[in-house]
């Protein structure tokens, strides 16, 4: 689905998120340069978007790209993203202890066993090196939960379809949010797969989530 729906992704994202999604990038990329990484691999990295916020706050450190799309990753590069491979974030061509920083935005929750993906990031990182994880959710407060869910279910699909030109684009959104582990759930699911120090950022009202872990 990604793939054909490559050209006019960015649009829709910006347009279904009414901008937040600059924020929430901004935010995730100012946590990542706290922790001062040398090689960054971006999982699930899409057009890049994470991938050049990154970039701006640590332009000293090298950052690769991995999506299983190679028209979203083609996209990537044209915007300036030098290294890209596309593999799936559940088998990376990497070496152990490859990296000193993963990050995912939006990807985490599309990938087939959350248990192996986690394990796979812990893999591929160093000792004491660092995950991030940037992530739908649904919000904390009941009323603006409630109200979330009216447009994940009624009105995302609808503008999703007529902005990507894709009839079917976006529909499965709301349920796989929906389905995606609690903060609980994520907490102890990170610490079953080799990570520490968890920390938990909502965002927006909950809308969107970030998590932060240490690899044991």
């Amino acid at each position: 689905m990604f793939g054909s729906i490559a050209a006019r992704y960015d649009l829709a994202n910006h347009i279904l998120s009414c901008g937040f999604d600059f924020y929430w990038r901004k935010r995730a990329a100012e946590i990542v340069a706290h922790w001062r990484p040398n090689k960054i691999v971006d999982l699930a990295t899409g057009t890049g978007d994470l991938a050049f916020a990154i970039t701006k706050k640590s332009p000293a450190a090298e950052i690769v790209g991995i999506d299983f799309s190679e028209d979203m990753l083609a996209i990537a590069r044209r915007k300036g993203l030098r290294k890209t491979i596309v593999a799936d974030a559940m088998r990376l061509p990497f070496a152990d202890a490859s990296f000193d920083c993963v990050t995912v935005a939006f990807g985490l929750r599309n990938m087939e066993d959350w248990d192996a993906a986690l394990r796979e990031m812990s893999r591929v990182l160093q000792t004491n090196g660092h995950l991030l994880i940037l992530e739908f959710s649904l919000p904390r407060l009941s009323i603006l939960r409630a109200v979330y869910r009216f447009y994940l279910h009624r009105c995302l699909p609808f503008l999703g379809s007529f902005l990507t030109r894709k009839k079917t684009a976006y529909h499965y959104l709301g349920d796989s949010i929906e389905e995606f582990p609690s903060d609980d759930a994520m907490r102890r699911m990170l610490e079953a797969n080799g990570f520490c120090g968890v920390s938990v950022e909502p965002l927006t009202g909950g809308i969107v989530t970030i998590f932060t872990a240490e690899k044991l």
